[in-house]
């Protein structure tokens, strides 16, 4: 591989040993992806910081021991924990320990507390031709398909070292040559109204995904300029059938605006046509129910936008979820402030929204909010007008190295004391190693003895 100055200064361990960690890790990639170089990325999104097991909190605290701190803007995916309603947490106690452990710990290597599977949905957001490097399915989808932007699927632990690096293979969906399309999926038969309807962009995506696979779908026959939110369905649903980590729509996409210009010139390796029936038998495979009875309602998988809760709160109007029905909505945090501020998370409110956690929003704006709603509002770093305050245990009491965020306060510098347990543990251990090497375990106070005839049946034994 051709490694630049700073590739070569990572491996050799002068840009720390993180970044040394990290970029033998992104160079191994890259030689497996048959790259002949890395290039530089912008930004990263992290899906590492939701807990499956103790190895993905291994892998975090193994690159924060070492100084890990990310070289670019980075965001967070969703976690295990909703930080704004912990008290609705139905799993293992410890599981959830844990997870928080695994947040902290990502915020402290420096990335943003976005925990958005959405990133794409946030004020920043990578602009076409940019180069980044995105973990999470229906985000990769959505930056190479929607955004025109360009990064391959990345998956857990790939993501952090490519944020701590700054750097990625520059090969697979970072190359022009890779995003072309692979199947024509011809939408025929479908009648406007159909294609006028939410619930047809996903059953559209299951379908491309089963037939698309890893290759690139483009579709035709779809009206032009469809909506960001529609796009974001169809595109996750194809990630989740398939592995589909791009998606071509003709005269809605940026890299489609004709069928030709999608395929670079070329013919497609396959043509599919969609046709009603297709797309009745796609719908009836997402659906396993055995009874008309619905005990709960899940929105927002991917994380629902400013658009979407407007039109459910248009939707909802006057009315409330029926008492035996569990609703939900799952959404980002600036999001869910952008929607409150709105004026449409609290007509909800009789719905059973509990609570809004507002993070690092203007102290001003944070006050204003409070009054206006009944929700219980929590500040960090949002004065002290909310309803309520909460800091992380880290922060409180000064457990970590590096930056502490402004709206942070430190009441106590454990860190000195767990460095001065550290350097005792090291002693301890130095002084055990020199025993060993100098033989000093043969002292009858240590050690267990035999007989002599014993021994010697021993020693005939064997």
């Amino acid at each position: 591989m051709n490694l630049s100055e700073f590739d070569q200064s990572c491996l050799e361990g002068k840009e720390g040993p993180a970044a040394a960690s990290a970029m033998r890790v992104i160079v191994r990639l890259a030689e497996t992806m048959e790259a002949t170089e890395l290039l530089d990325v912008t930004s990263a999104h992290i899906d590492s910081c939701l807990y499956h097991g103790p190895a993905v909190l291994d892998f975090a605290k193994w690159l924060e021991d070492q100084g890990a701190k990310v070289k670019i803007p980075t965001t967070l995916n969703v976690s295990s924990l909703d930080l704004i309603h912990p008290d609705l947490y139905r799993g293992d106690k410890d599981w959830g320990t844990q997870a928080r452990l695994l947040m902290d710990c990502y915020v402290r290597m420096g990335c943003k507390p976005t925990w958005t599977c959405a990133p794409y949905q946030l004020e920043e957001r990578p602009k076409f031709g940019e180069q980044v490097a995105w973990a999470e399915s229906n985000a990769i989808v959505f930056a190479n398909s929607v955004l025109g932007a360009r990064t391959h699927r990345y998956g857990d632990f790939i993501d952090i070292c490519a944020a701590i690096c700054g750097r990625a293979p520059a090969a697979g969906l970072h190359l022009d040559q890779n995003r072309r399309g692979d199947i024509l999926f011809r939408v025929d038969g479908l009648n406007d109204s159909l294609m006028d309807r939410d619930v047809f962009y996903p059953v559209l995506g299951h379908l491309l995904g089963k037939h698309a696979g890893n290759g690139i779908p483009v579709i035709q026959g779809l009206p032009e300029g469809v909506s960001e939110d529609r796009l974001k369905a169809l595109g996750a649903a194809a990630a989740s059938s398939g592995s589909v980590g791009m998606f071509h729509a003709v005269g809605s996409t940026p890299e489609a605006p004709t069928t030709e210009e999608a395929f670079l010139g070329l013919d497609p390796t396959g043509v599919i046509d969609v046709t009603p029936e297709k797309i009745l038998s796609a719908r009836n495979e997402l659906s396993t129910v055995s009874t008309s009875r619905i005990g709960a309602v899940s929105l927002g998988t991917p994380h629902y936008s400013v658009q979407e809760i407007k039109k459910l709160f248009e939707l909802f109007g006057s009315q409330s979820v029926d008492s035996g029905v569990n609703f939900y909505v799952s959404t980002g945090r600036d999001v869910l402030t952008e929607a409150s501020l709105r004026g449409f998370v609290k007509p909800l409110e009789d719905a059973g929204v509990i609570g809004v956690e507002l993070e690092v929003v203007p102290r001003k704006v944070a006050a204003e909010i409070t009054k206006r709603t009944k929700i219980i509002t929590m500040s960090m770093g949002s004065g002290s007008d909310c309803d309520a305050q909460y800091l992380f245990a880290n922060d409180v009491l000064g457990t970590h190295r590096g930056h502490y965020p402004r709206h942070s306060k430190v009441y106590r510098n454990l860190l000195r004391e767990y460095e001065k347990i550290q350097k005792e543990r090291i002693t301890a251990f130095r002084e055990f190693k020199k025993d060993t090497e100098d033989r000093k375990f043969n002292d009858p106070k240590l050690t267990i003895e035999i007989e002599d005839k014993e021994f010697k049946k021993f020693m005939k034994a064997i």
